[in-house]
């Protein structure tokens, strides 16, 4: 969320930076709802006065034996113009805030310009494509061939978009969870994290995901929701809180799995493990200062990075574009892993900066080192390190071998039991 402040003192800004994102400008409808807001506060705030004046009258006029009888009508009067102006703040204010809620954040001076994912910067690449002397196939009709991937029984209890792993596979999607919080906590400074999966309603408010993702979200008849990325529970971990500036930074991350309804992907990646509405992800999170965050964003990137480069798989980084970037972040880098069976790179991870966006919405404060009042807002950070089910898919596809075995990745085996090739039964 935006502070409403800025906004009223730099309208003009703030429509420049909606229109970054291609979206319309709402500085008049928000500054008039502001206006109304802080006219009606202002209102209370003279009621008060002029109560505490007259009930200070009546003290004297009945000292002096006087008929005050005028006076304690008006602060009757008073007394119920304002029960109905608090009415009024309350709806008002929250009107304001639901508005704003549903506001983008600004956009980082470094974020490129442009309309859509065309306009990625590639910032580096790593690593070479394997160059194969036989036909590659993709990841469905390597484990459909294994028989250790099942997407029709998988249907069968659960729908579309869901799939069952089996033996070797399912053994190499725990590995490779295993292995990604083993390096970031043994060797990136992060502490794990067993979050809820259900949340409440202000946890997705808080980061984001409400209102304007609902249609892309689970939730339960008990008014739980599910969540889209551990993201949520693990952002929150900070809500409502005033912490220390000694604490910071804070790094986080768990495993958890992930549940999307994926509402606005009819008709892509319809085959094969790329895009499913139950999926696993290991996430990472920072908590940070406003003067630490650039730099925490740019060791988080490198963080999920050095996971790919230990399984050896080729990926680029990218600067998303104004056209592409996520509603709650103010600059992202994506990782894109190579695919074979695509012939091309597709995201793994998506590395954010949301400033104090968020914090905002959760009310997430930190306190200054030497001093004693005052409060500001702390930064936050979240990025996949990494989507497990698509980095399955991505050693999958680069580790094939001609006769459709897979081999297992030298990172990979100190966890696969010193398996080496997964065979078919």
């Amino acid at each position: 969320m935006l502070d409403i402040r800025w906004i009223r003192d730099n309208p003009a800004a703030f429509d420049a930076a909606l229109a970054r994102r291609k979206a319309p400008a709402r500085s008049a409808e928000i500054l008039e709802l502001d206006a109304k807001h802080r006219g009606v506060i202002t209102e209370l705030q003279s009621l008060q006065s002029r109560r505490n004046e007259a009930s200070k009258q009546i003290g004297q006029v009945k000292g002096k034996g006087g008929d005050a009888s005028a006076l304690m009508a008006e602060v009757a009067d008073i007394k119920n113009r304002m029960t109905e102006l608090e009415a009024k703040e309350k709806e008002v204010g929250q009107y304001l805030r639901d508005v704003l809620m549903t506001v983008p954040n600004v956009l980082d001076a470094a974020v490129p310009e442009g309309a859509d994912e065309t306009a990625n910067v590639e910032l580096r690449k790593w690593g070479s494509p394997r160059k194969f002397d036989f036909a590659v196939k993709d990841h469905a009709d390597l484990g459909l061939g294994l028989g250790l991937l099942d997407f029709d029984q998988a249907a069968v209890i659960s729908g579309a978009r869901f799939a069952i792993l089996k033996g070797a596979l399912a053994r190499m999607e725990r590995a490779l969870a295993q292995f990604m919080l083993d390096t970031h906590t043994q060797d990136n400074g992060y502490t794990e994290i067993n979050p809820p999966l259900l949340v409440k309603a202000e946890a997705l408010l808080g980061t984001g995901q409400l209102p304007k993702f609902v249609e892309d979200l689970y939730m339960t008849t008990a008014g739980h929701w599910l969540i889209p990325t551990s993201e949520v529970s693990l952002t929150n971990l900070v809500a409502e809180k005033i912490l220390a500036e000694t604490e910071l930074p804070i790094r986080v991350t768990a495993f958890t799995p992930c549940f999307r309804s994926e509402a606005g992907a009819a008709g892509k990646d319809t085959k094969g493990m790329i895009r499913q509405h139950q999926f696993e992800k290991v996430e990472l999170v920072s908590i940070t200062t406003p003067e630490q965050s650039e730099a925490e964003h740019a060791r988080m990137t490198k963080c999920a990075e050095g996971i790919l480069q230990k399984l050896e798989l080729p990926y680029r980084a990218l600067a998303l574009c104004a056209g592409d970037i996520g509603f709650q972040s103010s600059r992202t880098f994506d990782l894109e892993v190579w695919l074979p069976g695509q012939n091309t790179y597709r995201e793994i991870s998506s590395c954010s900066n949301t400033g104090d966006f968020q914090a905002r919405r959760m009310n997430a404060r930190y306190r200054a080192e030497g001093e004693k009042k005052g409060t500001r807002f702390v930064h936050t950070l979240n990025g996949s390190g990494l989507a497990v089910g698509r980095t399955l898919v991505a050693v999958m596809e680069n580790y094939q071998e001609v006769d459709g075995s897979i081999r297992v990745p030298t990172a990979l085996k100190p966890y696969m039991g010193g398996l080496e090739l997964i065979r078919r039964a």
